[in-house]
């Protein structure tokens, strides 16, 4: 059986944020969230084409209740803190990425959300 493989990066609609920071934030989502992955994990994303998806969330409570049921489910994620130099305050939550994972359990967190 092919064991299908994913990221889902998740970023706040409600900030605003430019097209240029929100692919930022992504992007130091997605690579944080790689980092906790083990090496299996990255090593079987890496060979199914590194499959990533973008999808939104309205509210800093929506993006950490994503968090804290991406950890119960023992997914690889990261949730990424802007150093405020630009856009928003310091301390701003922006992004969420879970995954690389199987794409099912990913789907099981992120599944009912929409695209950016």
């Amino acid at each position: 059986m092919l064991l299908l493989m994913k990221q889902v990066i998740v970023v706040r609609k409600d900030l605003k944020l430019s097209k240029g920071k929100t692919a930022a934030q992504a992007a130091h989502a997605s690579l944080e969230a790689y980092k906790k992955a083990d090496v299996w994990m990255q090593k079987k994303w890496e060979e199914s084409g590194s499959k990533k998806v973008v999808l939104s969330a309205g509210s800093l409570k929506e993006l950490k209740d994503l968090y804290r049921k991406a950890l119960a489910a023992g997914l690889p994620c990261a949730i990424i803190k802007d150093a405020g130099r630009t856009e928003v305050p310091a301390g701003t939550f922006t992004a969420l990425a879970v995954g690389p994972a199987d794409e099912k359990a990913v789907d099981k967190v992120t599944g009912h959300l929409k695209m950016l």
